[in-house]
């Protein structure tokens, strides 16, 4: 059985398992992790959760919670993919995250190019996976 170690930081957490750095965070219902290697910057993966969080939270309209966010899932799929793509780091400003998936809180949360746009790219990108 491999040794886990957990340090606690507020309500986030980081734990060591099996030469993986991982950090997360829980809301009501809802985990959300960033992982890294062992040679990862904690500090960095705590930025992501945060910007992770704070864009879905705004997307969420403040509410965080696995019902809310399985019916808002193409929004979700679209500041993953702003922040992340292919394990490499983008962005951790959820200000930058939410601007580039060109979100707004009076507004409808997705239009039908930024989900095509995020669609396509996911296709091209799984297709390249297999190639």
């Amino acid at each position: 059985m491999p040794a886990i170690h957990f340090f606690y930081i507020s309500v986030d957490e980081i734990a060591f398992l099996e030469g993986m750095t991982i950090v997360y965070k829980n809301s009501i219902d809802l985990f959300f992790y960033v992982v890294g290697s062992a040679q990862e910057n904690e500090l960095m993966l705590m930025s992501v959760l945060n910007c992770l969080f704070d864009s879905l939270s705004h997307v969420l309209r403040k509410n965080v919670e696995r019902r809310c966010l399985l019916d808002n899932m193409e929004g979700v799929f679209l500041v993953v993919d702003e922040i992340i793509d292919g394990g490499v780091i983008l962005e951790s400003d959820p200000q930058q995250v939410l601007q580039k998936v060109n979100y707004r809180a009076d507004d409808n949360p997705l239009t039908e190019q930024s989900v095509a746009q995020v669609t396509h790219t996911a296709g091209q990108a799984t297709l390249l996976q297999f190639i």
